[in-house]
């Protein structure tokens, strides 16, 4: 089945983060992966069979939102009807890779977070 993608720049969320209000740009949107930012706060959770991440920032820069960031990014592969993503952030000066799965139509392995 194909994937539904479109790209916007920013997130028009307010406030900022929040996840009731990227659920709904995104239902708007009518897209099965939400990529949202400017938090500079890594996330990555399924919610009501749709996928979202926040790749964070990938110097760590400070924001008003997350006052200690984590330096990271992400890289996806889509191929049919799933997607693989995986998560590299610096944690203790330490480089971590964090494998997540996700179907189309949901269910996520190694989710960093769930909401």
């Amino acid at each position: 089945s194909r994937w539904y993608q479109r790209r916007v720049r920013g997130t028009p969320s307010y406030p900022l983060g929040d996840h009731d209000a990227i659920a709904t740009i995104r239902r708007q949107l009518d897209v099965d992966v939400m990529i949202s930012g400017h938090t500079h706060k890594l996330e990555a959770y399924e919610k009501d069979g749709k996928f979202y991440i926040n790749p964070g920032s990938v110097t760590g820069a400070y924001s008003a939102i997350e006052r200690d960031p984590v330096p990271a990014f992400i890289l996806m592969d889509i191929q049919s009807n799933s997607l693989v993503t995986y998560v590299y952030s610096l944690a203790n000066e330490e480089m971590e890779v964090k494998k997540i799965e996700f179907k189309k139509g949901g269910c996520s392995k190694g989710r960093i977070n769930k909401v």
